[in-house]
């Protein structure tokens, strides 16, 4: 029995390999149409619209996971259903569970690979795309972890030590330079809101003047100032919230909420990680019914079967993810929730075909 099955779990992992494979490319291949559009734009040419796609593999990755659970599970084991191993292994006295024991356990290594995607690797490959992106585009240049955005126009120099979201910025610097290029004012601001038409409403404010002779310092609770920044370049350093650790997402929520700002997005993102995770051990659950059909059915049948399902299930999911964030409803049901349901019909099923 345990030959048998580590036999089905190589086969189910090599399956899921050629998934990988097939799809990861598939995907990569639109992100690269994509980014064509901006090449010639500042400095941006074509080898990075190429790094910018590999670097965001990891994050393509996580986010086909569940089909790729789906079809590379699917494909294995209709394969081995195909060539009647299936069969031979039933002969020799394996029942429907345990053959259906392997491909779970595969699952259950995918979503801890996931799980350390999602911590240390996905995240930080994806802001450091987004950051070389917006530098080759001449809009901004992050230098370092902890090191901020830093951005200019003729007479003005911003730092930026995190964009929160469009309209929210944290630890901020302002330095202003006369004609000559000397420096002749600093501004510090803890956060600041940013309004329409370019007015940034600066908070916990302290500004230094420097004259010839003397450097006067003002504190302020509040004060306005109208950035150089439009929309477009503030959209180049907002970091996506999928793009966050889980963490970061938690420590950005609260921080929200602190200053009366609205938070769902970072919630919605934050348990739409877990939820993928289910939804992942859904679709393990959802493929292994597939292999106790009737064999005439053929493997290509099974693929196309499980692609239609699977296509409907992510849009489905997207769907419900963007209704609830419209309506503001609770995060953790929205985004586990689907997930869970999908977990509870797919056992039901694996339990009826397997008993």
């Amino acid at each position: 029995m345990k030959v048998c099955h580590r036999y089905i779990a190589w086969q189910v992992f090599m399956g899921m390999v050629v998934a990988s494979a097939i799809l990861l490319p598939l995907f990569s291949f639109f992100d690269l149409l994509d980014q064509l559009d901006d090449v010639g734009k500042g400095s941006y040419a074509i080898r990075d619209a190429f790094l910018y796609t590999v670097m965001l593999l990891p994050r393509r990755f996580i986010q086909i996971a569940p089909f790729i659970a789906l079809l590379g599970t699917v494909g294995a084991l209709g394969a081995l259903a195909v060539n009647l191993e299936l069969v031979a292994m039933r002969v020799a006295g394996l029942s429907p569970f345990a053959i259906s024991l392997p491909p779970v356990g595969v699952g259950l290594l995918l979503i801890i690979l996931i799980a350390g995607l999602e911590y240390f690797v996905a995240p930080q490959f994806q802001q450091k795309a987004i950051a070389l992106r917006a530098a080759a585009l001449e809009q901004s240049a992050e230098l370092g972890r902890g090191l901020g955005i830093w951005t200019r126009d003729a007479q003005n120099i911003l730092r930026i030590g995190e964009m929160l979201h469009e309209n929210q910025a944290v630890d901020i610097e302002i330095m202003h330079f006369n004609q000559q290029g000397l420096l002749t004012a600093h501004a510090y601001a803890q956060y600041a809101d940013i309004m329409e038409e370019g007015v940034w409403i600066l908070r916990g404010v302290i500004v230094r003047t420097f004259a010839p002779s003397s450097i006067t310092a003002r504190h302020a609770s509040r004060m306005s100032w109208q950035s150089f920044l439009g929309p477009e370049d503030i959209a180049t350093l907002t970091k996506p919230p999928e793009s966050l650790t889980p963490s970061e997402l938690v420590r950005h929520a609260a921080f929200l909420e602190e200053t009366g700002q609205q938070a769902d997005a970072y919630r919605m993102a934050l348990w739409r990680k877990i939820g993928g995770a289910i939804m992942t051990a859904a679709m393990i659950l959802i493929a292994v019914p597939f292999i106790f059909g009737s064999v005439r059915e053929g493997l290509g049948s099974k693929l196309v079967v499980a692609a239609l399902m699977g296509i409907g299930i992510y849009l489905l999911d997207q769907i419900i993810a963007n209704v609830g964030l419209l309506l503001q409803l609770n995060p953790i049901m929205v985004s586990i929730t689907p997930g869970l349901i999908l977990v509870v019909i797919a056992a039901y099923w694996l339990l009826r075909r397997v008993s």
